[in-house]
């Protein structure tokens, strides 16, 4: 079975490379602009099990196994490594506390190790943390992130090359229906041809795909993180996610701090340092002890967003696969997204999570809204 994936992200790169371990080829990755130059570009790296939903749980739990053992699976050249310093989210309401609260509950019966923490408790996992206002939080100690992301994404990108698969640059103008099979057209005015094809191209996945009858609710959402410079002392070592107020934080291995305005909305250019002075404001009064730290580095990106904040991960048509609209989060789960949609093509069972991410299901039935997309 000849397949070609479209997007050389994260998650077009584990499609390929399970493809390949599956012996199911040959397999092309065709990308129009370079690997892991969209969203895969812009994350930090991190990987979670603190989900809100079943689906995204489960997903996430098979993803972080395959993270776990990362370094010993691939002897790459790009290395990259795994830094457990936990992820805390917290809470200032009522509402989200018990949001948090049945987040934790559903992560315990899947196995999860998360946790509840009153605001003194939380000052306690994260040194210097002022608590007033806080009504509690939750953290898993064991969720972590990748101190060199982009390192992952171009191992990827060696492991299948090295595996017999191929990576093409190509800008992908159309796909339809040619016989049994699929045909790209390239705006080179050439053409590709394939038995299957998998559309993993984040939003350009929505206009390659509403020509053959399939809209999918996926739209592009800008993302802005500032940085500080590299700083040696280590002042924050979980990541923080201030749910009520809107901002979240990190230190890097490197020792920047990063740092989002998770509520930004608007053009980049013209408001970044509104969302600067916000983010100070915040930052200053729940961890004083960065308030000398400065954020004078801006990077900036899009997420592929879906209304419920979840992926749409679907076989549409005999030989047509979809894997978009992870919401900022495709990294986490590319491991997983990988395994399920090849299994899929090799006419494996379906991963108990997958019927959670199906196309149809805006409109068909009431979904599930992922409460911790950040």
């Amino acid at each position: 079975m000849s397949v070609v994936v479209v997007g050389a992200g994260i998650s077009g790169l584990s499609i390929a490379l399970h493809l390949l371990e599956r012996e199911l080829g040959p397999v092309t990755v065709v990308e129009r602009t370079g690997i892991g130059a969209g969203a895969s570009g812009l994350q930090p790296g991190g990987v979670r099990r603190q989900w809100a939903t079943r689906g995204n749980c489960l997903m996430a739990s098979e993803s972080y196994a395959f993270y776990r053992d990362f370094a010993a699976r691939f002897d790459t050249r790009a290395q990259a490594q795994f830094d457990t310093c936990g992820y805390v989210f917290l809470a200032d309401t009522e509402p989200t506390l018990a949001n948090l609260e049945a987040a934790v509950a559903l992560q315990h019966e899947l196995g999860i190790p998360s946790v509840l923490l009153s605001p003194d408790e939380a000052a306690a996992v994260v040194p210097g943390l002022e608590p007033d206002g806080l009504l509690g939080g939750a953290t898993c100690a064991e969720d972590g992130y990748f101190d060199r992301p982009q390192a992952v994404v171009e191992a990827f990108a060696q492991v299948v090359t090295a595996r017999g698969g191929t990576i093409a640059l190509a800008d992908v103008r159309a796909v339809e229906r040619d016989g049994n099979g699929w045909r790209l057209e390239l705006s080179s005015g050439a053409g590709l041809t394939a038995d299957a094809v998998v559309v993993a191209a984040a939003a350009a996945s929505r206009p390659l795909l509403a020509p053959l009858g399939f809209d999918l609710p996926i739209v592009e959402e800008p993302r802005t993180l500032f940085l500080s410079e590299p700083i040696r002392e280590r002042l924050l070592e979980p990541l923080v996610i201030a749910v009520d107020r809107g901002i979240a934080a990190k230190q890097l291995a490197d020792g920047r701090m990063l740092a989002s305005d998770l509520r930004a909305a608007g053009d980049p250019a013209a408001k970044q340092d509104a969302w600067r002075r916000r983010l100070r404001g915040e930052l200053d009064r729940l961890l004083p002890h960065l308030r000398y730290v400065s954020l004078p580095i801006v990077a900036t990106g899009t997420y592929d967003m879906t209304p419920d904040g979840q992926p749409i991960i679907d076989r549409l048509a005999d030989g047509l696969w979809v894997a978009a609209g992870f919401s900022g989060h495709g990294f986490m789960v590319a491991p997983s997204t990988g395994r399920a949609v090849a299994g899929g093509l090799a006419g494996a069972p379906p991963a108990e999570w997958l019927d959670a991410f199906r196309a149809d299901r805006f409109g068909r039935r009431p979904t599930e809204h992922e409460a911790q997309v950040i």
